[in-house]
Order: structure tokens, then sequence, then C-alpha cells
């Protein structure tokens, strides 16, 4: 007799055993899927339906690059895992309202934590076996689950690879606005860069006081300003790469596109969701960092 959570033959076993065709069992596992009664696991396989589960996942904000990872994270649920998305926009005061109205309602918690030092009281408030940090590892504890990007060594590491396109430039500038709640190791790692390869290093933290020039490559955290760079050029009538050169932090569908492509550092967001629903199905304990790379395009 078949349980919840039950472990399925798989579709060559079940071929095997039946005497029936492949489409014949993967159509018949695929109407019990559509009809709620089994679940397929990617890369385990299909299963009996557990009781619905419910998972909380608390995201910063929903920018572009937090809608792929939120679409990746759903796409390897299961229809049985219903999941009630919030957001806490850096605001502490709403940050710690949510999670203890939503403490003890859920089987599964997933936060994108920021840097307040009073958010490790709160998030401990969580049963630690149901908790998971993901995005940023700050204030993460020893045995906590978390699936993270590194914002300071990878950086470093990426400007190296991109090396051999930077050097044409002048000066490495860094726009990081106030507005920006980007850790500001990824500026001081780009500071470490352009000083290990005698490279002009600046940083701008007004939008107002941006004039680009030629002979720079500007790093950019905050697509807002990459649209006011754009913008600017065309105004002055620079050429991208010719003139100037653009990094942007963390990639977006789009951004492959613009100006005939904008080279990105960025961690693969689909493979943070992929890691985040792993956690959500058994609360496996994760401690994964999340590679981050250099994606070279047109604009350098």
């Amino acid at each position: 007799m078949l349980r919840e959570g039950d472990a399925l033959p798989s579709v060559n076993d079940l071929m095997k055993e039946s005497g029936l065709s492949r489409d014949t069992v993967f159509k018949s596992y695929s109407e019990l899927k559509r009809r709620g009664i089994v679940e397929a696991i990617p890369n385990k396989g299909y299963f009996v339906t557990r009781s619905q589960k419910q998972v909380f996942l608390f995201l910063d904000t929903f920018k572009a690059y937090k809608e792929v990872l939120y679409n990746s994270f759903k796409q390897n649920l299961p229809r049985n895992v219903m999941v009630d998305i919030n957001f806490h926009h850096y605001n502490f005061d709403l940050f710690e309202s949510i999670i203890r109205n939503s403490i003890g309602k859920f089987n599964s918690y997933i936060i994108m934590n920021f840097n307040h030092p009073d958010i490790p009281g709160i998030v401990n408030e969580i049963d630690p076996d149901k908790l998971c940090l993901i995005d940023w590892h700050i204030h993460s504890e020893v045995g906590q689950a978390k699936v993270y990007q590194d914002f300071g060594e990878s950086v470093y590491r990426c400007l190296t690879s991109g090396w051999h396109l930077l050097r044409k430039y002048d000066e490495v500038v860094c726009v990081y606005p106030e507005y920006t709640f980007h850790p500001i190791e990824s500026v001081e790692n780009v500071n470490r860069f352009c000083d290990d390869n005698n490279m002009k290093f600046s940083v701008i933290y007004d939008i107002a006081d941006l004039d680009i020039q030629i002979g720079k490559v500007y790093l950019v955290f905050e697509d807002i300003d990459l649209a006011a760079i754009l913008e600017q050029a065309q105004s002055k009538k620079f050429r991208l790469r010719d003139d100037f050169g653009i990094l942007s932090y963390n990639d977006t569908p789009m951004k492959k596109f613009i100006a005939n492509g904008i080279t990105v550092i960025s961690t693969d967001f689909k493979l943070m969701g992929q890691k985040a629903a792993e956690f959500a199905l058994d609360n496996t304990k994760l401690d994964f960092l999340v590679p981050t790379e250099l994606i070279i395009r047109e604009s350098l």
C-alpha cells in the first residue's frame, strides 16, 4: 500500500513491469500529476503527493533578477507546496513584524536578510531546523542552512578574469549611491583590484555628480544608474566600449539585449532558487555558495 511521500517506480521500471510503452507511462504520470495525486521532484522522480506544505519566502525587493530566483524556486517545487511570498524592503520594523506574525505557521522559512544589528535576534526566534538564509550570509550561524553568494573575493576574481578588456581603460569608477543596499565589500574589492593592477579608482556616491568621461569604465550596482549612464552617453554621443565601458552588477534577462549587451558580474539566481527549493522540500541542511561569474558582452 502506498502512503504519502512514497516513491513510485521510474518510467523505465514501470515500462518493464507493465509492458506498456514509454509514451503511455509518461502520459499516465503526467495525468496523475495534473490531478495532484503524484508529484514530480526534479532529479529524484515521482512520489505520492504529500499533504499541502506551507513555505514562507521572505525577499528584500522584487527586482528583475529576484524574479529569476522566484520563478526557479517555484518551478522546482511540486504543486502541493504553497508559497507565501513577502518583502521587507530593508525596513527593520516591517521585517520584525512580518517574521513574528509568521512564526509557527509554516513548514519552512526561506529568508533574505540584511545588515542590521537586531536581525539575528528576530531570525533566531524561528525553529532553526525550518530556517534557510539566502543571498547574503551576513548574521548566519554555524550549522544554519544557507544558500548564498560572495560579494567580495568573487568580485576580485571576476575583474581579474576580465583584465584583458579592462586594461584599455584609465580608471574604474564605482557608482555606489546612498540608496543602494549592495554590500560595501564589493567596492572594497574593486579598489583592491585597482591597487594591485596600478589602475585608477574612484567612487561616485551621489548620482547628481555623474559626469561620464572617455577612457573610464563604470561599475554600476543599481539599474536606475545604468539607465542614467546610457542616457548621458547618448547625449554626449559617446560610443560604448570604444569611448567608455560599463560593468553592471546582477544579470537580468534584458541586459543581454540593452545596448547590444551589458557585461555583468552576477551570481546564478536560477541556481539559488533551485537550491532554496531543495531546502523547502525536506529542510535539508545546506551550506551552498552559489558561484558568481563575469559574463562578457559588448559593453567592455
